[in-house]
């Protein structure tokens, strides 16, 4: 980048105002590089990215920032902060701004904010057909956890013998919480709150115990569970997933084995990356798409 473009270049806070450019950007720069790799786009037209975006840009919990050129937007970032680990994305270049190094920048604006919060650490997840951001986000410390796989469709099989799958209340959130610190180390009760006050939680009760949640099956929503078997039940009740699919972890073998077995299909690959602390899950999980 030339000393005249640094000089041009702004990262500053996002604002409501912002997230109609933004979410332009955001769903040509996804079109664009899923295109180009073969692969749909992860939202079905401009407006979803838009909608997210307005959501981001405006809800407590998220801290968004946008990259301006010469006074133009040209891309933005944003930052889940509502746990002690904090989730990146979607992180969005205008491509007809590519090359300019504004992916770093707007990667530095997030990072610096989670460590000025004291998050314990930052996660992320990431096209594995992307070289160039896998390349960009190990540069910055961050490491590759997990490869993931997008999966979309609807089960064959619908019930799980022995799990009873029902909506979340308010007064499931504690032993949820308790599963989240069992198998991952810390618990998303913000994220979860919201989620049963938005009715897309669910849970699944075996042997008189909750032993899974999702704060909704789909790109967005993660789910925790203590045993392939509880997580099998969870899925086996979608007719689909929402977004572009639920991310499993390929190396559960056993359950994308299951999925597949059970109609759900490949979408795309992705990888779930981290930098600070990570326990190695002790138990079945799904990741949202920002970490």
């Amino acid at each position: 980048m030339s000393q005249k473009a640094m000089h041009d270049l702004v990262v500053r806070t996002a604002s409501p105002e912002d997230a109609p450019a933004c979410g332009k950007i955001c769903y040509d720069a996804f079109s664009t590089l899923n295109a180009a790799h073969g692969f749909p786009c992860d939202f079905p037209a401009p407006e979803a990215a838009i909608g997210l975006l307005s959501m981001m840009f405006s809800a407590t919990g998220f801290y968004a920032v946008v990259a301006e050129l010469n006074g133009r937007i040209v891309g933005s970032n944003v930052l889940d902060e509502r746990s002690v680990v904090c989730g990146v994305g979607p992180i969005t270049i205008d491509p007809a701004a590519q090359n300019l190094r504004l992916g770093r920048k707007l990667m530095e604006a997030v990072m610096e904010r989670a460590s000025q919060r004291g998050a314990v650490g930052v996660r992320l997840v990431q096209a594995a057909f992307h070289n160039r951001s896998l390349s960009l986000y190990s540069a910055l410390g961050f490491d590759v956890r997990e490869p993931l796989s997008c999966l979309q469709g609807q089960p064959r099989e619908r019930i799980v013998p022995g799990c009873s799958v029902r909506s979340a209340t308010p007064a499931d959130a504690e032993a949820c919480n308790a599963l989240s610190r069992r198998v991952h180390g810390f618990d998303r009760a913000v994220d979860l709150k919201q989620a049963i006050l938005a009715g897309t939680a669910q849970v699944v009760e075996r042997a008189g115990h909750i032993t899974a949640y999702s704060t909704h099956l789909g790109f967005f929503g993660h789910t925790t569970a203590e045993t392939n078997l509880d997580m099998q039940a969870l899925i086996a009740t979608a007719d689909s997933f929402a977004g572009s699919g639920i991310l499993v972890p390929s190396r559960n073998n056993a359950l994308l084995r299951w999925c597949l077995h059970n109609g759900l299909r490949v979408v795309q690959p992705m990888t779930l990356m981290s930098t600070g602390m990570y326990n190695e899950p002790a138990g079945a999980f799904l990741p949202s798409v920002l970490f």
